[in-house]
C-alpha cells in the first residue's frame, strides 16, 4: 500500500483558511455587560414575537373548522 502525499494546493488552501480564522479570533472580544444585555433583549423579543405569531396561527386554525 502506498501512502499518498497530500496535494500541495490543498495544504496552501488549509493554511490560508487557518490564517483567516485566526485573524477573526484575534479581532474578537468579549462583549460588555451593556452590549450583552441589549443582545439578550433583542433575542428574547424575537423569540416572543415568533411564539406570538405561532400562537395566533394555532388559534386561527382551531376556530377555522367551526
Amino acid at each position: 500500500m502506498e501512502n499518498s502525499k497530500p496535494d500541495f494546493k490543498v495544504d496552501i488552501l488549509h493554511e490560508e483558511l487557518f490564517r483567516k480564522y485566526w485573524r477573526v479570533l484575534k479581532l474578537a472580544r468579549t462583549p460588555t455587560r451593556e452590549e450583552f444585555s441589549k443582545i439578550a433583549i433583542v433575542a428574547a423579543a424575537g423569540i416572543l414575537l415568533i411564539g406570538l405569531i405561532g400562537f395566533i396561527i394555532y388559534e386561527f386554525f382551531l376556530v377555522l373548522p367551526h
